[in-house]
This record gives structure tokens, sequence and C-alpha cells, in this order.
């Protein structure tokens, strides 16, 4: 469990594009002198005698610092950020993260992403929810910015608020989009680089203050080091471009944190367009986003983690991942590629044993093999669905009384040779349905039963409804009634059942049969996904 940080009180993607994330800085009413900031010397992570942790970010960074702390709420202690939206916004898709998570002409559908985070909770995806009970969390949304709208920032503020966080709401300025800091060079309503405006107020103390319980005035030079180090290193893979990080990281550490003291530490994370390697950006964030001058007089570690744009369309503006970019479905919890990179940087920083680097593959499932059977609940008069193409494919029991069973086929040759597999779970998007099935009767269990190639042959036939399998009940898939679900993590079995030369079949059946018409339909439009994480 996350330690306490006295005195804090606690308590409960080809668009692309047109995503301009960026950072603002607000100045506060008395502009601080500039002062010369810190040139970065090369080094490495090392433990520190760290007893809180803190994440904070603007606009793609906002929304990956929203992502550290509802996945991993065991370790963060509070969040702060500038112009973004709530967790999981996008749901993996490029046209909602544009038209609903920065623009408003779509619904964001905020009570789903609640119950997505529930149920990942349950799930153990991510940490459990009961962690964001009473932790701090400070959202800033200026009436001028135009490229995350303010009723995207008001849906961040509430969703934090159906989890019990303490919430901090800045709505008061004419700011645009940027992050927010005595030490911008941008007057406070425009939104150009490098995106840090001044606003006449210092956000920053008041970010800290709520975050932390209380603040100490800031040093007028920063007297700490500026550590520049290797991501390659806490990459999954190895390879941080391959996951459009760069190859340098920050982090500034005070004296006294270097000489032993119980020290806090803030991961800050840059937006779109403001990372080391854009265009010559350079360090321009990490100077002047006016943590450093809090950090030497409130002994606080301050880690810059940094994003790169890719070659392709994929991320041109060095963005964070909060939509799903290069195939990382699980971007947003837990062996997310980029989450997984920062939490080694926390880690390192914190002494802990980093969990041994894992690398993943997402198959997606082969549609002309993809199908349902129906029969009767003792398995007679079986047949082979016909409604896929309507409305896709079925779960439960029908308004005809039949039982259905899903097939989905995977090929799992897919799975790099010689790796070891260490843990691989479902996702199924549900199309429609009636009633609840989960609750005809009460308790009953969405399986997914799995068989080494397939359980006939590889299409879908008749025989599939009883055929037997290689692990009976291999995961299971809680309960939801929108969206995408992901299953359990695959047991033992299941995973030693994996054909890494072949196909390997699931079949997706309620252990009871319900006892009313309880149905769902799953898969229209999204296929299936079996996600293999593997080292």
């Amino acid at each position: 469990m996350r330690p306490p940080h006295t005195p804090r009180p606690r308590g409960p993607r080809r668009l692309t594009a047109l995503l301009l994330f960026a950072a603002a800085a607000l100045f506060p009413s008395v502009t601080p002198a500039s002062a010369a900031a810190p040139t970065p010397v090369p080094g490495e992570l090392r433990p520190y005698n760290v007893d809180a942790v803190y994440s904070s970010g603007i606009s793609s960074g906002g929304y990956m610092a929203t992502q550290l702390h509802v996945a991993y709420s065991g370790t963060f202690s509070g969040s702060a950020v500038f112009a973004s939206g709530p967790y999981n916004c996008a749901q993996n898709t490029l046209a909602t993260a544009l038209n609903a998570c920065m623009n408003t002409v779509q619904d964001l559908q905020l009570s789903q992403l609640e119950q997505t985070t529930r149920n990942w909770s349950a799930q153990g995806l991510v940490d459990p929810v009961a962690n964001l009970a009473g932790d701090p969390v400070y959202v800033f949304s200026g009436s001028g910015d135009s490229t995350v709208k303010r009723p995207v920032a008001d849906a961040l503020a509430d969703y934090y608020g159906r989890f019990g966080a303490r919430v901090r709401y800045n709505r008061s300025t004419a700011a645009g989009h940027a992050w927010i800091s005595p030490l911008g060079p941008n007057s406070c309503t425009v939104t150009q680089s490098p995106f840090i405006n001044n606003c006449g107020i210092d956000a920053e103390r008041d970010l800290l203050g709520h975050l932390r319980g209380s603040v100490a005035a800031p040093a007028t030079t920063p007297g700490g080091t500026l550590i520049r180090f290797d991501q390659n290193a806490y990459a999954p893979g190895g390879t941080a471009a391959a996951l459009s990080l760069d190859d340098n990281g920050f982090v500034y550490v005070p004296k006294s944190c270097s000489d032993g003291a119980s020290c806090s530490l803030m991961v800050a994370l840059h937006g779109c367009k403001q990372g080391y390697g854009y265009q010559g950006f350079g360090t321009q964030f990490v100077d002047k986003a006016y943590l450093n001058e809090y950090a030497d007089t409130n002994d606080m570690i301050v880690l810059y983690p940094q994003a790169k744009a890719t070659a392709t369309l994929e991320n041109p503006n060095g963005c964070w991942n909060w939509w799903g970019y290069l195939g990382d479905s699980a971007h947003a919890r837990h062996g997310g590629k980029q989450i997984e990179t920062i939490m080694g940087m926390v880690r390192a920083l914190r002494g802990s044993t980093p969990p041994p680097v894992t690398d993943r593959v997402t198959l997606q499932s082969v549609d002309a093999q993809d199908g349902y059977v129906k029969a009767s609940a003792d398995g007679a008069g079986a047949a082979v669905g016909t409604l896929e193409d309507t409305y896709g494919l079925a779960l439960g029991r029908g308004t005809d009384a039949k039982v259905n069973r899903t097939l989905l086929s995977f090929d799992t040759s897919k799975i790099p040779a010689g790796k070891e597999i260490t843990r691989a779970y479902l996702t199924v998007a549900r199309s429609s349905g009636a009633g609840d099935p989960w609750a005809s009767p009460a308790g009953n269990r969405l399986l997914a039963d799995v068989a080494t190639g397939c359980f006939g042959g590889c299409a879908v036939e008749a025989s599939d409804w009883s055929a037997p399998s290689t692990v009976v009940g291999g995961a299971q898939i809680a309960a939801f009634s929108s969206g995408s679900a992901a299953s359990s993590d695959l047991s033992a079995p299941a995973l030693a059942a994996l054909d890494r030369s072949g196909t390997t079949q699931v079949r997706l059946r309620f252990e009871t049969t319900p006892t009313s018409n309880a149905y769902l339909f799953v898969n229209k439009e999204t296929p299936a996904t079996l996600t293999v994480e593997y080292r």
C-alpha cells in the first residue's frame, strides 16, 4: 500500500495530427524573477527516501496523470491536471478522443466510464477503486480553452467525485490551452507554443497545497540537480522509441532529498508538442512548470518522463498515449506500455524491486471462424446461430428459450516463440441485450472454456455447443451492461492450453441455464481480442 504523506490528510489514434495537446502555465499576481534553469547532467535513477507519490500533467499529460492515479491508486496519493478529461475517456477510439474528450459533439458516457473503472478494479486490471476515496485531486480548466472544452474538464471533476475523491476545481480564469505557471512566457488567454501561460496566479502553490495539505514558499532559484537519464532502461522490450517515448527522461532532485530527507515524488507530464525531442523544444516544460522551485523548499523530487513523436500518423505530435495508439489497448490500466515504463521509474526512485519486464501481443479473433450455437438446456437440437451479422454473437437464453454459446477463434501461433507466457485475458464488446443473465439465477457466471486447437473443425458447427474442451472455465467475465469488458486472467491450465503452433478456440457460456429470457449480443462491430503477456 502507498504510505501517507504527512501533512496531507488521508481519506477516502489518421486524424491524429488534430490532437494538439499542450501544457499551460499561469503567473502569480507577483511575477517571480526569472532565474537560470539548472543544466541537465547525465545520470541514473537511484533510490531516495520517498514517502508519497503524486501525478500531474497538461492535456495528454493530464490524461496520463489520471491513468497513473487510477491504475495505480495504491501508489499514487493524488493528482493534479490541466485541461483534460475523465479516465479512459477515449475508450481506445480516436474518434471518441476527438469528439467526446476534446470537443463535445459526442457524449463521453461518464456513467459507462465509471462502471468500466469499477469492473476493471474488480478484475484486478487496476488497483482497488476504494483507494481513490479521500484522495486530493486538483483540476484546472480555462474558459479560453477551445482544445479541451470546459464540459470535458467538468466530467473529470465529476468522475473523481463519484469515487469520493476530494476535488478542487479552478475554472475561474480565461486561460487558453496551457499549463499555468508564473514562469509562463505566454499571456493567459492564448493557445500557442510553448503552451505555458501566465494568468497572474500561482497554480503550483494551489495544486501542491491541495495535494500535500500545506506548502512552503518557493525558492527563488532552483538549487537542486537536474538529472538526464536513459528511459530505454524502463521501457517494456527495452526500446523507448517503439512506445513513442524519448530516449531521455529527467528528474529534479533537491539537495535535501539527495542527503536522505523524507521526500515526496511528483510525476509531471508534459503535453503534446512539449516533449524534449519535439522540434527542438528541449527542457522548456521542465524549466518553466514552476515545480522545481517548490521542490527545493518542500522536499519534493520531480520526475519528468518524456514522450516522443512517431514518424507515422500514429502520434506525430508526441502526445502521451490516452487513446490506444500503436495498438496498446491496455494503455490506461495495468500492463499499458507507457504506464509500466513510468511505474518502472517510480519504483527505481522509491527503491522497490520492479517486476520482471514483460511484453504483450493482442490477437484479434478470426471473424470467419467466430459464431454462436443455440440448443436446449440439455444440448438437444443444437444449431448454428444465424443473427451474427444483424446483432452479434449471442450469449444466454433467448426469446426462443434456446441457450446460446459463443465461439471465438484466435491465431495463437503469433505468440513469439521461446517466450514464457505470464498472463492472458479476453476482451469482448457488448452490442445489445435484454435482461441480466448474470442474475438469472443470481450469481450466474459467464465462463470461457479453452480448446487447444478447435472444438471440432475450426468453422463453427452445431456440435461445438457441447464439445469437450481442454480447460473448462479457464476464465470468467463479470457482468457488464455496456461497452467492453475484460475477463479475469486465464488460469494456469488455460495458459498452458494456448496452441503456440496454430489456433486456440474459446467458448463463452453461462455456467447455469438462465431461468428467464436474459441474453446479450457481443462483438457485432468490435472483434474480441486475446491479450497475451510474455517475457
